[in-house]
Order: structure tokens, then sequence, then C-alpha cells
């Protein structure tokens, strides 16, 4: 059973540490979503093409310097609906000067195929990872798909989808940690609706995007400090920092 396979140990008391950010440096959005701060729990959800847009941005910006809007980190990144785009990051990599491979080694990819996978990685296996590549990011893409498997009962798929977003909650501020979320599956079913429901209830920023055939926009839906509104979403490129040099290396 999947429920067997989760197993949420008890929230522990979160130290405090120093504030860290990471900004995205887009003009059209600074001012409505300055930055993400270390313990943020989001979902991007809405057009798939601009959620890949602005994920494979956030794997770069995430590796450059703290004093940049960066965090100075790895990446991980879950892959739960085959979502991840090799050539996107080496393509923006190389638009901005830097060095494709060195960018790509740092973003370590888990690919998960199953509820049973995704579930295990997780509550299993997540604390470990982070330690190991020093992690203060991680984006799990597509995080429903493995839940609408109809070989998994709805009411159980609810239930243990529900408890893996309760445990992510607490684990993002427990390791002080930036946990971006991606739900992409579109269509109107009733178990669709309702995990899309669940993931919308639990995390602490929900940002949408809405792409047309003339206009492209982001909005902050939810947000604990931050006023919500809508922004432009820039189609053209825009650079990642106006600071980074173009012979510097990542780490």
């Amino acid at each position: 059973m999947l429920t067997q396979k989760l197993l949420i140990k008890p929230t522990i008391t979160i130290t405090q540490q120093p504030t860290t950010h990471l900004t995205l440096n887009i003009p059209e959005i600074d001012q409505l979503f300055p930055s993400f701060k270390l313990g943020d729990f989001a979902v991007f959800y809405g057009s798939s093409k601009l959620i890949t847009s602005l994920t494979t941005r956030i794997c770069i910006r995430a590796q450059i310097p703290k004093q940049q809007g960066g965090l100075a980190s790895n990446v991980n990144f879950i892959d739960a609906g085959n979502t991840f785009r090799q050539h996107k990051i080496t393509q923006t990599a190389q638009q901005h000067g830097l060095d494709p491979r060195k960018t790509l080694k740092n973003i370590h990819i888990t690919q998960t195929y199953t509820a049973y996978q995704l579930t295990s990685l997780i509550t299993e296996k997540l604390e470990e990872t982070i330690k190991k590549f020093n992690t203060k990011i991680i984006i799990i893409s597509d995080i429903a798909k493995p839940f609408l498997d109809e070989n998994i009962p709805e009411e159980e798929a609810q239930k243990v989808y529900s408890q893996i977003l309760n445990y992510l909650s607490s684990f993002a501020k427990k390791h002080q940690i930036i946990l971006i979320t991606t739900y992409i599956t579109q269509n109107n079913t009733q178990r669709n609706m309702k995990l899309k429901e669940i993931t919308l209830t639990k995390t602490n920023i929900n940002i949408s995007f809405n792409k047309t055939l003339y206009t492209s926009e982001i909005e902050l839906e939810k947000h604990p400090t931050y006023i919500l509104g809508v922004a432009d979403y820039p189609t053209e490129n825009t650079p990642l920092t106006d600071y980074i040099n173009k012979q510097q290396t990542l780490f």
C-alpha cells in the first residue's frame, strides 16, 4: 500500500538563520515579486511553457553569488513528469556567457515515475540529498502527475499527496531551503482538480502563469507578506544578472 511508504517525523523546532534571498532579476516581475527567501514553499501552475522558462532561469540564478541575488548553491531537481529540458539550461547558460557543462553539473536531477518512488524519495532520501549536495533550493516538477495514476485508489492518492505536501512545507522551514513545486498536468478530472486544490492550500506561495496568443502574465495569488497582483511576463530574454563576469566560473 502507498500509505505504508509515508512515515512523517514529528516537527522539530526551527533554528533561526540569517535571511537569504533568491531574486529573479526580471524588471517586469520584480516589483510584484522581489524574491524568494529561505523557508518558502511555492507552487507554479498554468502555462507549461512559461513555467519551464522560469524554472530554467531559477536553476541558473540559484548558482550565482549571494551578493548578486543568487544562493551560491547547487540545485536539486526532482522530475516527476519528464519535464526537465537539458537543452534549455545549456541554451540559457550560453546566452549569458556561462559554461553550460559547469552549470549543468551543479543541477542534480532525479527522475521518478510512480507515486511510490516519489513518496519514498521525499520522505526517506530528501534530507540526505540536501546535505550531500549542500543544497539551498529544490524544484519538484509536475509533482501531482504520479498521483493521477488510476491504479491508485483516489481516496488513498489524495490522502498521501496531502501528507507529502505537509511534509514538504515543514521540511522547507526546518532546513531553511527554498522549495518550489510545479503543477503542470492539465485536465478536468475530479482527481486532478482535487489534487490541485490540495496543492494551492498547502503551499504558502502560489504563482500562476497565463499565456494567450497576445499576452503572457504571471499572477501572485498567495503570499505571506507581498501584495498580490499581476505582471507581464516578458517573452524576450532578460539578463540573469547585470553583474556576472562572462569569465566567472560557477563552483
